[in-house]
């Protein structure tokens, strides 16, 4: 697979950490921060649209949220809800959209200021540009609803946050190795149980109610609420290392397409370790009755952070810590794309 680099579509005016696109409404919601430190870098969650102009993508910032001192590290979206992991605490934010009709004067052409534009009844940008406006605009609001602390180590921080199958359950975990489930949206805690020695690195939740979890332990588990069903074994039929340990980094529910009641587990393993000379990365598809691994297969040397799988389950997207983006194949794990560092 070539690199090839993409076209700019936004730049935030903070570290990014979180993002998510809302399907019903086409946002894509971006979050991040520089945390508590007076480095003077906002902490905040801004609310763009995707639009198609002249054949190109454009985003267009509508709202942009203040966080205050408190960095979104990572997020969930359920309908019009967002849970948002800011330090040991998860925050619900709801947000709604609704048009402003009027007409607006567009902007001189020309201008060489760069960043997203600006739909009508936005909040002020940091910076715009563009010669296109709406004769609707929209309007985008956020509420912040309950809070709750769900990391209780020495130095307490929630990684990973998911919804359930209906978006009745919340399950969080931080580096205290807990996992916590919460009711929605009053965040009433329902169960709670040591999942790993040491941080979680992520978790996820089946439409059958099974949680699996990956750890800084280089452990994977598969939970029925707090009961153990299984441990992954990701090497049964694959790769064997004598010398360098893997852990477990992302692990992902995805739809078998053509099987609607069909799942399939996947995940990705990452050295434990940096080395002068690294290792690949590889990712595991597991079926989702028996957790079983199906295959594994190498997804280069840069360190992968970040799994996703599409609606459909036909593909899966890894991001690395170098800005990288891959897109393989969900049945055979094969790369179909990859475009370099983009930051």
């Amino acid at each position: 697979m070539g690199r090839r680099r993409a076209p700019e579509l936004y730049r935030a005016p903070f570290p990014l950490y979180a993002l998510q696109v809302d399907p019903s409404t086409g946002l894509l919601i971006a979050a991040g921060g520089g945390g508590a430190a007076k480095t003077g870098i906002k902490n905040g969650v801004h609310f763009l649209q995707l639009e198609q102009i002249n054949g190109r993508l454009s985003a267009s910032l509508l709202h942009s949220h203040d966080t205050e001192t408190r960095a979104t590290m990572n997020l969930a979206l359920a309908g019009n809800i967002l849970a948002a992991g800011q330090d040991a605490h998860c925050q619900l934010l709801r947000f709604q959209t609704h048009q402003q009709k009027g007409k607006s004067k567009p902007e001189k052409a020309g201008t060489k200021e760069q960043g997203p534009r600006q739909r009508k009844g936005a909040a002020p940008p940091e910076k715009k540009s563009g010669t296109e406006t709406h004769q609707e605009g929209v309007e985008l609001r956020v509420e912040n609803l309950q809070a709750v602390q769900t990391d209780f180590s020495a130095d307490p921080l929630q990684k990973v946050v998911c919804y359930n199958h209906d978006s009745t359950l919340l399950a969080t975990g931080g580096t205290d190795g807990y996992v916590r489930v919460w009711k929605v949206p009053s965040l009433e805690k329902v169960l709670e149980f040591k999942a790993h020695e040491g941080e979680i690195e992520d978790l996820a939740l089946g439409p059958d109610g099974k949680l699996v979890t990956v750890g800084w332990d280089l452990k994977a588990f598969v939970w029925q609420k707090d009961q153990l069903v299984t441990q992954l074994h990701w090497q049964e039929n694959g790769p064997t290392f004598s010398s360098t340990p893997y852990r477990y980094q992302a692990c992902r529910f995805g739809q078998v397409p053509d099987q609607p009641k069909g799942r399939r587990l996947f995940t990705v393993q990452i050295p434990h370790k940096r080395l002068r000379q690294p290792p690949p990365c590889y990712l595991t598809a597991w079926d989702g009755s028996t957790f079983l691994p199906l295959r594994t297969r190498p997804c280069g040397h840069e360190v992968v952070s970040c799994l996703t799988v599409s609606d459909s389950g036909t593909f899966l997207g890894l991001g690395t810590v170098t800005g990288s983006v891959a897109i393989y194949i969900a049945f055979s794990l094969q790369g179909v794309f990859l475009c370099g560092s983009c930051c």
